[in-house]
């Protein structure tokens, strides 16, 4: 009986053994990766320092590509060409989600948009589908330094629209020899500096029109109605400025900006993202800064707040491999719910619609509420309904280059805005 018992045991044991050695080794789980093509220059160093936060904390590898300043669209379409593409990347508006709809993965009820506090800000494709979730909202205007601004003898309240506007600004100018500093810093046009023409002055024009006809989608053509209103504020920005004229065509978004951060202007077009730049790189007194409308001399505009809204969206690249595309949501929801992602999105994004958002110290959101708590209407972002937008602003730019220079007349300009309008659209629709 035992010596039975002890064969049977040596066979269990043998086919034990054979099995074993013939069993494939549990796969490794595979843990995914992120590559996030940014949208913003101006947050570069934030979201490389985040994307090495999170990298250290999960193992999990996050690579944070930035496009040049009005570059985007020309990067994202030769990423998405490599086997490597962006798992994450933007679709910022209408004509985005009709040329890379077909990327994206669709957000809804995934962890990341269950942490958001409205949609308001995010687009859906024809099929009702969540192909991208705003991240985070902004507010542009004229940028103000009330020091200076006083010490040239005017307080904010002497500006309620275009014409007190151009009052204090020619009046600025006229002494800016006396005062050391100029009313506006340089309207550059180089391509770091011209979106804020093309894109965001533009916004002016396109909103009265827009809002006169009821518009709520993009439509195929514009009149240009207010474009003689876009031309006053245009003029002013070029005349009452230490750099005029074809100097302008080279000149940067850096230039212009150092020019207001160190005090030689007091009027800076530009939006709330600017504010991190000015306090720290500038250290500039967060009290000495405001934000003001862009008056352009139209009916009410007295009661205009802040141009509000974004292009800031999020959208995941379905085609990317599963894993990859969890690792990009579990990123996503980390930013938003994690102290170091919401205090970097606090600092240097201003106001996120997420449910764990820390409060900005970011005194142009402050403005703009303050602007909307008083009865003002908000400027909407009608840009956002531009066709082809890279095609069209460029056109606007050389228009506006050829003017400024001397070498053009504004027509040109007209020509650009409203004919380059209903050609894109035509060729984006086709």
């Amino acid at each position: 009986m035992k010596k039975t018992l002890a064969i049977l045991l040596a066979v269990v044991m043998a086919l034990t053994l054979f099995a074993a050695c013939g069993e494939k080794p549990a796969p490794t789980p595979k843990t995914g990766s992120v590559y996030y093509l940014n949208f913003k220059p101006e947050a570069n160093d934030a979201w490389q320092a985040l994307a090495k936060t999170y990298t250290e904390k999960t193992g999990v590898p996050v690579t944070v590509v930035t496009a040049a300043s009005g570059t985007y669209d020309q990067v994202l379409t030769a990423e998405m060409d490599k086997d490597a593409a962006p798992t994450m990347f933007q679709v910022g508006n209408a004509g985005a989600v009709r040329t890379w709809g077909e990327y994206c993965y669709d957000l809804t009820n995934t962890d990341v948009m269950k942490e958001m506090t409205t949609d308001a800000f995010n687009l859906k494709n024809e099929a009702g589908e969540t192909v991208s979730i705003g991240y985070c909202y902004e507010a542009f205007g004229i940028i103000v330094n009330k020091a200076l601004l006083k010490q040239a003898g005017y307080e904010l309240t002497d500006i309620t629209n275009f014409e007190s506007l151009k009052k204090v600004a020619d009046d600025i100018h006229s002494r800016a020899a006396e005062l050391g500093f100029d009313a506006f810093s340089s309207a550059g046009l180089d391509g770091s500096s011209s979106w804020r023409f093309s894109g965001h002055l533009a916004n002016m024009p396109l909103f009265y029109e827009f809002r006169d006809n009821g518009v709520t989608s993009q439509p195929a053509t514009i009149t240009g109605k207010y474009l003689e209103n876009y031309k006053n504020v245009w003029d002013l920005y070029t005349t009452d400025s230490a750099t005029t004229g074809a100097a302008l065509v080279s000149a940067t978004g850096d230039q212009s900006e150092a020019e207001f951060g160190e005090g030689k202007a007091v009027f800076y077009q530009n939006g709330s993202w600017e504010y991190s730049n000015l306090t720290s790189k500038f250290n500039m007194n967060p009290d000495d800064l405001a934000m003001i409308p862009i008056y352009c001399g139209v009916e009410g505009e007295e009661k205009a707040g802040l141009c509000c809204g974004t292009e800031n969206c999020w959208a995941v690249n379905k085609n990317a491999s599963e894993e990859d595309i969890k690792a990009t949501l579990d990123f996503m929801k980390w930013v938003v719910t994690s102290e170091e992602g919401t205090t970097m999105m606090a600092k240097e994004l201003g106001p996120i619609p997420f449910k764990s958002a820390k409060t900005p110290e970011n005194v142009f959101f402050a403005q703009a509420n303050d602007y909307t708590a008083a009865g003002n209407y908000v400027v909407t972002w009608a840009f956002n309904y531009t066709p082809a937008v890279d095609d069209w602003r460029a056109a606007v730019v050389d228009a506006l280059t050829q003017y400024t220079s001397g070498t053009g007349e504004w027509s040109a300009v007209e020509t650009a805005f409203v004919d380059g309008w209903a050609a894109q659209y035509a060729k984006e629709n086709a």
